[in-house]
């Protein structure tokens, strides 16, 4: 860790005081339930895009803020409203470009949050809501920094800007792959910070270096042309579940770790983290084991999985004495760094097919890619990024895999080649997105928000 300069101590100050009001608005934003699933009201979206183009508006910083969409090449439908914001460098500075989305997950089971979900509550440090955490603090992380040092820096500021705050990122980006290139020319930049990451613990800043990719599919496993009753003819006709049940063990070894030929993984060494950790970080009971084999983190950053996501059969409520026709799963799979995800779905489409019992038939469909990414970590935006969350932190960064995916990346690499890509975050291992009770590490964020106002000076500091 290096000493501030007068400059980025001055920042620092401004960023720890731009806090409250970032929670603040924080809240304000969580309180919009937009959710851009199919299904949902649309108008929360819009609401939740108006909401964050008047924080941006407030920054009095930019050349340009509007909202815009993009048309769904795939459908030809309109795209979630993003809100995009530009302002020049000048002098000779360097381009960073803010992504963060504002669109959330669907809540699932009210009755499993202690609190409203669209309700945020502060309480022992963190405050809960969905949203909170993924994806809304990191716009309010990058809000905060250009607060902070625009506060400092005025009309000396000369780093150029753009925003592209997405509001589908949860529900597939169906649109980004369009809308950057609608839009390349306002969002080049020579740096990316895609704040949708996480940190090694509550204390500890991550930069994340690897990302496993995804597919995802719809599988429909049909042996009956029509139900037909079970005690006439079970034990001679193979029922759907059945053949389901079969099916789908064949996708894992005795272990639990996938066994489906032609997914490949990557040989990476991986930091100690031991099962204890696992246990709490991810809710595992003691009476329940882990899965695969070699070293946690290898097995979450380095290797395949395959997870059944969705199933529809009859209900428990609805069950009769009847033999199914047809059971429908939605398979989800996260593909390890240096695999591309079209490539791993053949595999698994091809080890479907074979191993299908009974000569059950099988359809594919609603078939989702996204490609793994690796960072290139020699570059000069990664040591500047580093050396500040380094000081924004008071500890050293950790650089992570994560076993997540964030397969609009690979969008952003093609367009922007030349860009190097910083992937941060505001998350700790607690932060539960996704699932009920998401929350906000509140101090997490106060660091992640002077880190990055941190960077933003220093990368105003540099001339290309």
């Amino acid at each position: 860790m290096t000493s501030d300069t007068p400059r980025s101590e001055a920042v620092r100050e401004a960023g720890l005081a731009a806090v409250p009001a970032a929670i603040a608005d924080l809240g304000a934003l969580v309180r919009i339930p937009s959710i851009a699933f199919p299904g949902f009201d649309r108008g929360e979206v819009e609401r939740s895009a108006e909401a964050v183009k008047g924080l941006l508006d407030g920054l009095d910083l930019f050349d340009r803020v509007e909202i815009k969409t993009a048309t769904v090449a795939e459908t030809g439908e309109e795209g979630m409203p993003a809100v995009l914001a530009s302002r020049a460098a000048r002098n000779g500075r360097p381009t960073i470009l803010l992504y963060a989305h504002h669109d959330v997950q669907p809540v699932g089971d009210e009755e499993l949050w202690e609190t409203p979900p669209f309700e945020p509550t502060i309480r022992d440090g963190r405050i809960y809501g969905r949203g909170a955490a993924d994806d809304k603090a990191g716009i309010m992380a990058h809000v905060g920094a250009l607060r902070a040092i625009t506060e400092v820096l005025g009309s000396e500021f000369d780093l150029g800007v753009n925003i592209f705050f997405e509001g589908e990122e949860e529900a597939g980006s169906a649109s980004f792959a369009q809308f950057l290139s609608d839009n390349a020319d306002a969002l080049r930049a020579d740096v990316i910070v895609v704040a949708d990451s996480g940190n090694w613990d509550a204390t500890t800043p991550a930069l994340t270096v690897s990302l496993r990719g995804n597919v995802r599919f719809t599988l429909d496993i049909e042996t009956l042309d029509h139900a037909s009753h079970s005690g006439m003819f079970g034990g001679a006709v193979p029922d759907a579940m059945l053949a389901t049940v079969r099916l789908l063990n064949s996708l894992w070894d005795e272990e639990g770790a996938v066994a489906v030929a032609g997914l490949r993984h990557r040989d990476a060494e991986t930091p100690a983290y031991t099962e204890e950790t696992l246990r709490d970080e991810a809710g595992l009971p003691a009476e329940v084991s882990p899965i695969g084999r070699d070293s946690i983190l290898s097995r979450i950053w380095n290797k395949p999985s395959i997870t059944v996501t969705g199933i529809d059969a009859p209900s428990v409520r609805n069950a009769s004495n009847t033999l199914s026709p047809k059971t429908t799963v939605v398979i989800s799979s996260r593909i390890a760094p240096g695999q591309e995800a079209r490539e791993a779905f053949e595999a698994i489409e091809a080890h479907l097919r074979e191993h299908a019992p009974f000569g059950a038939k099988l359809t594919f469909r609603d078939v989702d890619f996204g490609d793994p990414f690796l960072v290139d970590t020699t570059g000069w935006a990664v040591a500047q990024a580093r050396t500040a969350l380094a000081s924004g932190y008071g500890v050293d960064p950790v650089d992570i895999g994560v076993g997540g995916s964030i397969p609009f990346i690979a969008d952003l690499v093609r367009e922007f080649p030349a860009a190097q890509i910083l992937v941060t975050g505001v998350e700790d291992p607690h932060a539960r997105a996704h699932s009920p009770n998401e929350s906000l590490h509140i101090e997490t964020f106060r660091n992640a928000l002077v880190s990055e106002a941190l960077l933003l000076e220093s990368l105003d500091a540099t001339v290309l």
